[in-house]
């Protein structure tokens, strides 16, 4: 089997990369190249290319055909066209990356499938999303384009610790702050429930998909059946640490209107909500499918790399201080 992977060493698409070289699968990844002396990825083919030089891209491509393609990287529909223009009659199915963010919000039940509806006035990326969607399942109708849409939630790996607050620059910060004993927000209460889903498992589901005829068509969501809250999350982080944890409650609604972050999109438009996912429709259609990697198994996991591995101790004085000012403002 023969797959092309628009990105391809990105935090999901790294893992399903190295999944399916362990298949032996013929991997393709068309990048600029940024992390492809990984090791791991030894035995892919590398399309280094801007895929949005199209002329550049098609010239790459020309003669190329695959089982499988996905795009792990488009986020406007403009780039799903291009996706298209490039793609069209050499793939057997297409595959996208879109989001559960995009579901409903607020929730219209906290249990979410793929039947809950999409809207989300509150982020542009998840209406992005969802345009991106209708776009494909347009082709997919009038055309029999061999579209598949996936929709993952927080997924996470080793280089990331999963969090709800935290700068541009990623959560290391927060991190460090809950090692130092310094006060760290979460939002609302902390009690609301939350999924988030180790990349391990993910690929698992994903690669479940590829080539699967039954999955044509379709729109699947891909996590873990676990939930945990946000107080649960942040506690595991600072057991991991050997630490204790200082939580400061703040409102989603207060950090999106005292920040330039946007919190509005990324809390009230996702992480403040309590859902909990449905995953029958994927164990239907991928029925070994099992999410084994337990939350405070891979928060622990990734906590530890990070503290051992400099390159992601990426800090963020700024939001540092923002956190110092929220912190003194709600007490």
């Amino acid at each position: 089997m023969k797959a092309l992977f628009i990105g391809g060493t990105g935090t999901i698409s790294m893992a399903i990369s190295k999944l399916l070289l362990k298949k032996g699968w013929k991997l393709y990844l068309i990048n600029r190249g940024n992390r492809n002396s990984d090791p791991e990825l030894k035995g892919a083919n590398f399309i280094t290319v801007d895929i949005n030089d199209e002329a550049a891209a098609a010239s790459k491509l020309q003669g190329m055909t695959f089982d499988v393609a996905c795009d792990f990287i488009g986020f406007v529909p403009s780039q799903l066209e291009r996706d298209y223009r490039l793609l069209k009659g050499k793939v057997s199915q297409f595959m996208y990356i879109s989001s559960a963010s995009a579901y409903q919000k607020p929730c219209g039940n906290y249990i979410i499938s793929e039947k809950t509806p999409l809207a989300n006035p509150y982020w542009e990326y998840s209406r992005n999303k969802i345009a991106c969607e209708d776009y494909l399942m347009k082709l997919y109708r009038e055309e029999g384009f061999p579209v598949t849409i996936i929709r993952p939630s927080h997924t996470y790996d080793e280089r990331s610790v999963p969090l709800g607050v935290h700068g541009d620059k990623g959560s290391y910060q927060v991190v460090k702050r809950i090692k130092e004993g310094k006060p760290v927000i979460i939002h609302g209460d902390g009690t609301s429930l939350w999924t988030i889903t180790h990349n391990s498992d993910f690929a698992k589901g994903f690669v479940g998909l590829m080539g699967n005829i039954h999955a044509i068509g379709e729109a699947v969501q891909i996590m873990s059946d676990e939930s945990v809250t946000w107080n649960q999350i942040y506690q595991c982080i600072a057991d991991s640490l050997g630490v204790e944890l200082k939580a400061v409650y703040v409102s989603s609604t207060y950090l999106a209107a005292h920040s330039n972050y946007d919190f509005t999109g990324s809390l009230i438009g996702d992480k403040a909500n309590s859902v909990v996912f449905d995953c029958s429709k994927l164990k239907s259609l991928v029925p070994d499918f099992v999410a084994t990697k337990r939350a405070d198994q891979g928060i622990r996991e990734t906590v530890e790399y990070v503290m051992s591995h400099p390159e992601c101790q990426v800090e963020d004085p700024e939001f540092d201080k923002w956190c110092d000012e929220i912190v003194e403002k709600t007490k």
